[in-house]
Formats: structure tokens, sequence, C-alpha cells
């Protein structure tokens, strides 16, 4: 195992200043939001024997339910910005983070630190030291403008089934693996424009080039691990964080609880999903060039629009990816490039048009291409029909343009036998919930398989070992935004699923 690396003492003095104030904070969040009240039964009086022994009269709603709230929400105010919620990494905001989770894991029971690169964990150790540990995990950086959920909701509903685990009257004696949870410092890559940062680390893909990149202010990824002191020098950096990453046999399997980010469970009416597979995404970024012109006095016929020629090419992506109500996309590319009518998107996000002025014809247009589907021959597949549209359009508009393909990441799939387990689970603690409190909200116990469309930690630690991740029902689908919005219930469901999930796998 990787040496424990602490927190600077700042850090430390200002956890211990802070802990009274916090608990304070969580208390006055449990008035405030009525911690739910009294309204449901003891869940163990109502679900005797339906808890497959591992709970005692200690654990219910509060710790599974109410108590994650809370912390999402107290979590949800350490932002970079009075008026939004911004976490970068190894900004202030994510500093105070990074102890207010150890507080937090030393709660559920477990022994706590800080690695090199930011990543928080917090550790179960077994009586067996050597067998391979269960790793649970998700980040808790945010993007610009953020909702409270995305990232964190995974890293909170795992503490809590931690705690509850060992709360049922499962000492650490009892365990046949440990548990590892990891609280990634960087999955969106906002400050560095590099992605998965911390897991990388912890899957052995950091690439070491990657410490000279720069942030907007001219920092290196490098120069912040020193400004933040978890980094004591540059010179042995790369080996320091070579060094964090697991041994495939030190490793049992990851597991990852993370909000959908999209419509599906919300439209059957169940809070729980189980992905199969993560998209792979390829990125390409496209540049038009046609002929810039007076708004006025250039006939139609006779304008080489550099805009018109984008539009055109952005519809096109739509219609090869399905979209736009044209039927299906084997009609409009002329080959089958869609199976199972699901998976493949194409979307078209930031476009740049020079000169940008009302009165001139464009000349020059800039776009990015994301294309994603959960088969990579199906997305090579829309990749070379959507590069071919491109020319095509451009050549019989008389307008230049060049493709260049700046990012490929293949599909993820998840390991058959967590996708199995964590969908028992996940029907098991929808039926107890609903069947003991006259909860309805939560759906049937059938928990659907849902395809991941975005990106996770978990496309990082396959390269590692089997993964698993678990979704949760967000309100219409939005994510990456302050109207992220998940039910408690829905909480208490996932963070109960994932407790079940890991007395099958950990406990002797």
């Amino acid at each position: 195992m990787k040496a424990a690396y602490f927190p600077p003492l700042l850090l430390w003095l200002w956890l211990a200043s802070t802990s009274a104030l916090i608990a304070s904070s969580e208390k006055l969040q449990d008035v405030e939001a009525g911690t739910f009240g009294d309204a449901y039964p003891s869940l163990l009086a109502a679900a005797e024997g339906n808890w497959g022994g591992i709970l005692s009269d200690d654990v219910e709603k509060e710790t599974l339910r109410d108590e994650v709230w809370n912390r999402l929400e107290i979590l949800g105010k350490v932002s970079d910005a009075p008026d939004k919620l911004q976490r970068t990494f190894l900004s202030p905001a994510m500093q105070e983070a990074m102890a207010l989770l150890q507080e937090w894991m030393t709660d559920a029971g477990m022994r706590t630190w800080v690695d090199i690169m930011g990543n928080v964990h917090g550790r179960v150790d077994a009586p067996n030291s050597t067998a391979p540990a269960l790793l649970l995990g998700s980040h808790f950086d945010t993007v610009i403008d953020a909702g409270k959920y995305d990232g964190t909701l995974g890293v909170i509903t795992s503490i809590a089934a931690v705690k509850g685990l060992l709360q049922g009257g499962h000492t650490a004696s009892l365990l046949k693996r440990p548990i590892e949870l990891v609280a990634f410092c960087d999955e969106e890559g906002v400050r560095f424009g590099s992605t998965f940062l911390g897991s990388r680390a912890i899957a052995g893909g950091f690439n070491p080039k990657i410490l000279d990149v720069t942030d907007d202010t001219g920092t290196t990824v490098a120069a912040a691990l020193l400004e933040a002191g978890l980094a004591t020098g540059l010179g042995k950096l790369p080996e320091q964080i070579a060094e964090l990453a697991f041994k495939p046999s030190e490793v049992a399997g990851y597991v990852e609880v993370h909000i959908e980010q999209g419509p599906v469970l919300e439209r059957k009416g169940v809070a729980l999903g189980v992905v199969p597979t993560i998209c792979g995404q390829t990125r390409l970024t496209v540049t038009v060039q046609g002929a810039q012109g007076h708004a006025g006095t250039v006939p139609m016929a006779l304008r080489k629009d550099a805009m018109a020629a984008a539009a055109e090419v952005y519809v096109t992506i739509e219609k090869i990816c399905g979209g736009g109500r044209y039927g299906r996309p084997e009609e409009a590319s002329g080959r089958p490039v869609w199976q199972g009518g699901t998976g493949l998107v194409g979307t078209v996000g930031d476009v740049r048009v020079w000169p940008g002025a009302s009165n001139v014809i464009p000349g020059r247009v800039i776009f990015s291409v994301d294309i994603r589907a959960p088969m990579d021959d199906l997305r090579e597949t829309a990749v070379k029909d959507v590069t071919e549209a491109i020319y095509t359009i451009c050549i019989r508009r008389g307008v230049k343009c060049e493709v260049k393909r700046k990012h490929d990441a293949m599909a993820t799939q998840c390991a058959p036998a967590y996708v199995s387990k964590l969908q028992s689970a996940a029907s098991r603690a929808i039926d107890i919930i609903g069947g003991t409190t006259g909860i309805s909200g939560l759906g049937p116990g059938d928990v659907p398989i849902v395809v991941s469309g975005a990106g996770h930690d978990a496309m990082a630690m396959a390269k590692l070992t089997q993964v698993g991740i678990l979704f949760v029902r967000c309100k219409a689908g939005i994510s990456h935004s302050p109207e992220e919005a998940v039910e408690p219930d829905d909480i208490w469901a996932a963070s109960l699923a994932l407790m079940l999930f890991l007395q099958e796998e950990t406990l002797k």
C-alpha cells in the first residue's frame, strides 16, 4: 500500500478550529430542514427480517438519508465564488472541502488521509491486510456555476453506506476485505483542461507531462501542488505521483454512485438505475473557410458563406445521429449506423464566427463536434459519416474545410457481475423503503439498465480493475447547472443499495 500523506499543518489547525462550527451547522441544517421529521416509523421496526441482519436500531434514515442530504447542503456552499458553486482543482474551496470530507470519513469509522494529488482517502482495514480492497469513489470538484450533486453525491452516499455498515454491528474484524473510499480531486478538468487527474493517478494512468500544463494564470499543475502544501519539491514529483497507483492485485473492484445526468430514470419513474456501459467519445474541431463580404452587396447566389455551410453541417450531424425528428439515422446516412435505436448522440457545442459582425458575411467558422456511442464500432461509423458529410457539403458550397480529430475515448464496459449485483441491491433497497414506509415514488423494484453518455471516474479506474456504476434519478435530467436536483428519498435508496452491496462484497 502507498504511504499516507496528511494535509499541511495549517489545514489541520483550520479543521480543529472549525469542527465545532461544522457540527453546529449540521444541527442547524437539521432544524431548518426538519430532518424530514419523524414521518416514517423505524425501518428496523417496520422491516424486521428484511435487512439481511446487517443493521441495528441505530441505523435508520438519519444516516442514509438525512445526514447525506445535510452534508450535500453544506458542501453546496463551499465555493470559490460568492454567487455560484465553483470548486476547482486545489482551490481554497477545494481545500476546505477536503477537511470536511476527512471529518465525515472519520465519523464513519474510517482512517483518512490526503494524497499528494489532493485525493481524499478513507479506509476501513480488514483482518487480512493483504486482501484486495473494494474501492468506492467519485469526485468533489465542480464545473463553474455547478449543481450540488454531480460527483459529491457519490462521495457522501459512500460515506453513509460505510457508516451504516459499521453501525449495523459489523466491526472491521468481520470484513473479508478492506474498503477504501477515494474522493477524487479533479474529474471535470475545469482549471487545467485535463480530466480525471485524481482517478488517473490512482489507476496508474497519470501522464507526468500534465504537471507542466498551465491554468489561466500561468500556474502549472506542479506549482499548484506545491502551493497547496501537498508536494514538497518538484524533483521527485512524477515518481511520487506514480507511487499513488494501486497494483491490480491490491484491488477487488471499484464502484461509483452518480446522478444520472439524463432524463431516462425520471421518465421510467424509478429512483435507481445500473450502468452497463459508458459511451466512447470522439471530439472533432472543424474549420470552414469561406469568403468574407458585405452583407448588403453580395448576391446570395454568389456567396461563400462559412456560417451557412457550418449550419448545414450541424443539421446533417443531427440527422446522422438520429435527432431532429428526421427518422432513423440510416435514412440520412445511407447506411445502418444505429443499433437498437439508442445510444448514439452528436453535438456541436462551441461555435466561433469571424468576424462576427451583423453586416458582414462570415468568412470563417470554427466549431466543435462531439460524438458518443456505447459501442466503439458504432461511434467510428458515425464519425466517418459525419466527416464525409462535412467535406461533401463544403465542396458543394465552394468553401474550404479542415477536420481535426482532437480526442478519442473508448467505451468502457462495466463488469457484468457488478451490474447484476448492483441491480439486485438497488431492487432490494427500493422494495425495503417502499414496503416499510409506504413511499411509492421510488418506482418498481425492477431496476433498469441505463447507458451512460457522460464520462465518469470509473472510465479511468477501468484501466485498473472491474467497475460498476449506480445511477440516481435527477430532476428533468438536468446537470452541470444550479437547477440540478435529487429527491431525498432517492438519496436514501442509493445509500441503502450501496450498503447492501457492501454487505455482499465485503462481509465474511
